[in-house]
């Protein structure tokens, strides 16, 4: 067996980027990112910035980077990418995040402001005490359980409470899309080995854009209890939209009400889904610290 000594990021040769880029720390309910602000110009190559600059030995440290900048559709736009430079579509927490930082910093003085996202456009109320924001409730849009949209390599219409093979055990699984892949998979304990069934999951035959997979304990019809193993970045302290897809898991295999308490490891998030077909994420947003992260 071969020992690799050498396991820094690589270094990154990007002529748009300053040799000191400015940035801010943020997390919800422990879901942390690094906010860069493209508004002067465009980041062209985001993916190895977001790999060095979210490794938690040579970088910053967080699950991934989040550009925020201007819209065309919307108040502003944000992109976010995984700790493994890969890009994703939505993040619940990192939307909240972005909502902070927009008003926190004066680039706005609403408290209803619209965010376009690469899975849609989210309405975002602010919560705001003492001229900081404390809360965000999001429109996180609507549950998706058509396999083929998720995408899942599943025939019909729903994989709701449905076997599926892992590393040689069944398990009962739901599938849901919240603008990007969940699996939502109830278990009687959460005592487990997430670093090795997490990425069996994750890039299962069946998910051809792989998946974010929630393990649950429904504690009661109100209050679930997760673990997540996020795509692209591992287990992390919470998942905003993985929140969300555990709640209408929940509610299709008939676990809970349509209002319930989503206790994370960093953290709780109230979610609902909604008469109207969509789901709301009421959560915090906080800002850990700020400062110039030295590309070269």
């Amino acid at each position: 067996m071969s020992f690799v000594f050498d396991q820094r990021p690589a270094l990154i040769d990007d002529p748009s980027l300053p040799d000191f880029v400015p940035f801010t720390k943020m997390e919800g309910a422990g879901n942390d990112y690094i906010y860069v602000e493209e508004f002067d110009a465009p980041v062209k190559n985001p993916a190895p910035l977001a790999v060095k600059i979210s490794d938690r030995h040579f970088g910053i440290g967080s699950d991934g980077l989040i550009l925020i900048g201007p819209s065309s559709k919307a108040d502003f736009r944000m992109r976010m990418f995984n700790a493994d430079g890969s890009e994703g579509k939505m993040c619940g927490n990192g939307v909240r995040c972005v909502a902070k930082y927009v008003y926190d910093h004066g680039l706005t003085g609403k408290t209803e402001v619209s965010l376009e996202t690469l899975s849609g456009l989210r309405a975002l109320h602010l919560e705001v005490k003492n001229g900081k924001v404390e809360r965000v409730r999001v429109d996180m849009g609507s549950p998706v359980i058509v396999p083929a949209d998720i995408p899942m390599k599943a025939p019909g219409r729903s994989f709701i409470d449905q076997p599926l093979v892992v590393e040689g055990k069944t398990w009962r699984c739901t599938a849901v899309s919240m603008g990007n892949p969940h699996l939502v998979v109830p278990v009687p304990d959460l005592n487990l080995d997430l670093p090795k069934i997490g990425p069996a999951f994750e890039f299962h035959e069946l998910f051809p854009e792989r998946v974010n997979t929630e393990f649950i304990q429904v504690l009661s019809r109100t209050h679930v209890r997760m673990r997540v193993w996020e795509r692209g970045s591992g287990e992390t302290m919470a998942c905003g939209t993985g929140a969300c897809a555990v709640l209408a898991a929940c509610v299709l295999a008939g676990l809970t009400e349509r209002r319930a308490e989503v206790e994370l490891r960093g953290g709780n998030l109230l979610i609902e889904w909604a008469g109207n077909n969509t789901v709301y994420m009421t959560g915090p947003a906080a800002e850990v610290c700020t400062g110039q992260f030295k590309i070269r």
